[in-house]
């Protein structure tokens, strides 16, 4: 299913404008981006390349101000939200709270776990393996503590797939593809990009989030950016 993005006439006084970074390397914009098209509801998508010459002068304007600069942020006339978990929250809000977190309460229990635990966490793997979607290195030994948080998600994933994949379609975290796929959809690219070990549930469960139509959406976009930021194209030292 493919939802509007952008139209040239009839868009509403009120419409949602989202600001992203770089598709190629901005995992924090896939999550918020995801989540505006998980919504199904109409928002305009402004991407801003990220540290370019303008980057610091751009962030200090008044759409960036309540975020510090961030991205991304999420424009609902005056209503404003610049974090992507929050933006996942207020969007299932204003979608009836039907969309983004499993129906039973033991199971949407977990999935707010997962997702607050990866909104805070694994910063070893998010330092020394950034997102960089049009990219596929050479398998290499992960350092002990990637290989560690690595461990930490994989039980994640296994727990919740054992627990409650059967509640829905099957082929996601909780069955249906939602809040916590959202938040662990840059993982799944930094798996990919690092050539990272995982056992084989994982590969067919991440298979099924890269194969989603809006990652298939997010990935396109990727591809076709122009910008290159070098310090994100090589694998981080260590």
């Amino acid at each position: 299913m493919r939802l509007p993005v952008r139209t040239a006439l009839a868009i509403p006084a009120a419409m949602l404008k989202l600001i992203i970074g770089n598709k190629a390397y901005s995992s924090w914009s896939l999550r918020g981006w995801l989540a505006c098209k998980q919504s199904g509801l109409p928002f305009e998508e402004v991407v801003v390349p990220l540290y370019d010459a303008d980057w610091d002068k751009r962030r200090e304007g008044a759409e960036f101000a309540p975020s510090s600069g961030k991205v991304p942020i999420l424009w609902d006339d005056d209503a404003v939200v610049w974090d992507s978990l929050a933006i996942v929250e207020y969007l299932n809000d204003k979608t009836g709270g039907t969309l983004f977190w499993p129906e039973s309460p033991a199971a949407r229990a977990m999935a707010r776990s997962m997702a607050a635990e990866m909104h805070s966490g694994f910063a070893s793997l998010r330092r020394k393996h950034t997102m960089n979607i049009r990219q596929v290195y050479p398998p290499a030994t992960p350092d002990a503590d990637v290989r560690q948080e690595l461990g930490r998600i994989m039980e994640l994933w296994a727990q919740a797939r054992a627990r409650f994949a059967g509640d829905g379609d099957g082929e996601f975290l909780f069955g249906d593809f939602g809040a916590v796929d959202i938040m662990f959809a840059p993982v799944v690219t930094r798996i990919v990009t690092y050539s990272l070990p995982v056992p084989r549930f994982a590969q067919t469960y991440m298979l099924a989030v890269l194969q989603h139509p809006f990652m298939q959406d997010w990935i396109a976009g990727a591809q076709e950016e122009d910008w290159v930021i070098e310090q994100f194209e090589m694998p981080a030292d260590g």
